[in-house]
C-alpha cells in the first residue's frame, strides 16, 4: 500500500476513515480504526493526538482462562430467593436500571456458567467479550432469570435440570450455576 502525507497523494487519513466506516466490521471499527490510522500517520511522518488513543477497557479474565467456581457453586445458599418453577438467585451487585427485559427481547450479557462439581463449561468472560442472546431462543432458566434482572445488575442463577438442557447428553448436566451480569437490554 502506497501512504503519503496530506497533499502528496497517496491514501488519506480521511479516506481511510471514511473507507473504513462503510465496511461491515462495525463491532471492530473504533479499535481498529484507530490502529489503521496510527500505523498510517507514523509512516506518513506525523503522530495522532492523545484524544485519538482508545479508551482503556474494562479488565476481563485472557481468554481461554478458567473462571474459579464461586463457593457455593454446589448448591443454592439459605439467603437465595427460589422462583416456583425452582429457579435459585441471589443479587450479588445491584444494578442501575428499572426495566426488566421480556422474553422476546435481546440482551447483552457477561456469564460464565459451572456444573455444580464446579467445571466452567463456558464464559464470555474468559472469551473478553460479552454475548448477545434472544432471551426466548435459549434455556428457560435464563429467560426466566435475566427477566428478574435490570441493567447493571450481577446475579447468580442455580438452574435445576428441567429448566436447563433437560438431560440431553451433548449437554451439562444437572443443576447449572451462572453468574450473569445484565449489560443491556437491545431494542
Amino acid at each position: 500500500m502506497r501512504v503519503a502525507a496530506a497533499g502528496g497523494g497517496g491514501i488519506g487519513l480521511r479516506a481511510m476513515k471514511n473507507a473504513y466506516r462503510k465496511s461491515d466490521h462495525i463491532a471492530l471499527a473504533p479499535a481498529m480504526l484507530v490502529a489503521v490510522m496510527s500505523v498510517i500517520a507514523g509512516l506518513a511522518g506525523f503522530a495522532l493526538p492523545a484524544a485519538a488513543a482508545p479508551p482503556a477497557a474494562a479488565p476481563v479474565a485472557p481468554a481461554g482462562a478458567n473462571i474459579p467456581p464461586p463457593p457455593d457453586v454446589a448448591a443454592p445458599p439459605a439467603d437465595a430467593e427460589t422462583t416456583s418453577s425452582g429457579l435459585a438467585s441471589k443479587v450479588l451487585v445491584k444494578g442501575s436500571g428499572s426495566e426488566h427485559p421480556l422474553p422476546s427481547d435481546k440482551v447483552k450479557v457477561h456469564y460464565s456458567g459451572w456444573t455444580t462439581d464446579g467445571k466452567m463449561f463456558d464464559s464470555s468472560v474468559a472469551r473478553g467479550r460479552p454475548a448477545v442472546f434472544p432471551l426466548d431462543k435459549v434455556i428457560s432458566g435464563w429467560t426466566e432469570g435475566v427477566a428478574l434482572m435490570v441493567v447493571g445488575e450481577k446475579r447468580r442463577l442455580w438452574i435445576p435440570e428441567k429448566l436447563a438442557y433437560a438431560g440431553r447428553t451433548d449437554r451439562p448436566q444437572g443443576m447449572l450455576v451462572f453468574d450473569v451480569e445484565l449489560l443491556e437490554i437491545v431494542k
